[in-house]
């Protein structure tokens, strides 16, 4: 008698669990079985599933503390109009890559109205993954995991997160709509190998704003595919700086149309703003595209258009096949770490076409600064330094 009443309190116990979550949204993962210094892995799904479920607002909450977690696939549709995660702790990826056989840690897969935020730290433990990335010398590399990854998320907010030591990319946007990023933290060292910040593919309404991007690869990359995309007020360094590709390399890619990059400062990275295509490339467009207001601290390269892009080597010499078109480039400021501070190549066979060059000052310590630019006529206004002369 006595064993089926502690079999009864216990059930009773879960049942007012369930009605308290139930009750004020918050499902805690602790509820779950997580466990400060403990896996949470199976804690996560299992509160997602609750929350997903449920009616009304829902919030997974992974508290303070400091947690593991493998592979999270948490999938939607949900029931209720507004989801949120909210990541307070500090969470640990495997730090053997061999333990994450995907392109995703934390993915949130078809998922609309959510909301990440919480102060926390998703900590991808990269560095055994960096030392045995060949993605350098191999355009066939395996892929890695992305910290987070959202894919078919719409009307979703990220904002005042960290990512830190992501085995590969940090964030990886796919076939989103109207997604901000805002207030976030994206941390590894230079030699991090393809640990772009912020990756978006495929997505519309993109906004990435007051975010701060220090790592190894692209702060911001925009592939194909993507419309109206805003970055502002991003502080990049180190890096690769703020890129558009590298586009033509597959079949069938999408068009670019509306890429505004403004308002950001780039510290000591290998590249400034730029867009680059692959040479012999397949068909592509992009559009619409301006880089406005953009500091440059010690960069190099700092306005690049390179439709020439190989990284590997051993490319054809056929030229490019992605149209450029409806480019402005003004209030570009500050000192390059390459003498050649602005670099323009366009496409022989398609030349960009309304380009717009506007004030641009930039000095480099070693001497003057210079500009090389071809397969265009861009409109000039205001100063430029170093002066913008194109064949």
């Amino acid at each position: 008698m006595d064993s089926n009443l502690n079999l009864q309190t216990i059930l009773l116990l879960f049942f007012l669990v369930y009605v308290v979550e139930a009750q004020n949204g918050v499902f805690d993962i602790t509820a779950y079985g997580g466990k400060d210094g403990g896996d949470i892995t199976q804690a996560v799904m299992d509160a997602w599933k609750a929350a997903c479920a449920a009616t009304g607002a829902a919030t997974v909450l992974i508290p303070k503390g400091t947690y593991t977690m493998n592979l999270v696939n948490l999938a939607g549709p949900c029931k209720q109009a507004q989801m949120n995660f909210q990541l307070e702790g500090i969470v640990q990826a495997p730090a053997d890559p061999a333990a994450m056989d995907s392109e995703s840690w934390l993915l949130f897969d078809h998922v609309d109205d959510l909301t990440v935020f919480g102060g926390g730290t998703l900590d991808g433990q990269g560095q055994k993954a960096w030392e045995s990335n060949e993605c350098s010398k191999n355009s066939k590399c395996p892929q890695m995991p992305a910290n987070l990854r959202l894919n078919f998320v719409n009307n979703g907010v990220v904002h005042d997160i960290t990512s830190l030591n992501s085995k590969m990319i940090h964030i990886m946007i796919l076939s989103a709509n109207n997604l901000t990023i805002q207030h976030v933290t994206i941390t590894a060292p230079s030699t991090s190998i393809n640990t772009d910040g912020i990756h978006i593919g495929r997505s519309t309404g993109v906004k990435i704003l007051d975010t701060t991007i220090g790592t190894g690869d692209d702060c911001v990359s925009v592939s194909d595919g993507n419309k109206d995309i805003t970055v502002s007020k991003v502080t990049c360094g180190p890096g690769h700086g703020l890129s558009i590709g590298s586009l033509g390399k597959y079949d069938n890619e999408g068009p670019v149309v509306g890429v505004h990059i403004s308002d950001c400062t780039l510290t000591k990275t290998d590249n400034g703003v730029r867009i680059k295509s692959w040479p012999d490339s397949k068909p592509g467009s992009a559009s619409d595209i301006s880089f406005e207001n953009i500091v440059m601290n010690d960069v190099g390269n700092p306005v690049i258009i390179d439709q020439a892009y190989c990284p590997y080597g051993g490319c054809s010499q056929a030229p490019s096949r992605v149209k450029l078109s409806n480019i402005k480039i003004a209030g570009i400021k500050g000192t390059s770490s390459t003498q050649e501070a602005v670099k323009i190549f366009c496409s022989p066979a398609l030349p960009c076409e309304n380009v717009e060059i506007g004030d641009i000052n930039l000095a480099f310590s070693g001497g003057a600064a210079t500009c090389t630019c071809a397969n265009t006529k861009p409109t000039l206004t205001g100063t430029q330094v170093p002066p913008v002369v194109c064949t």
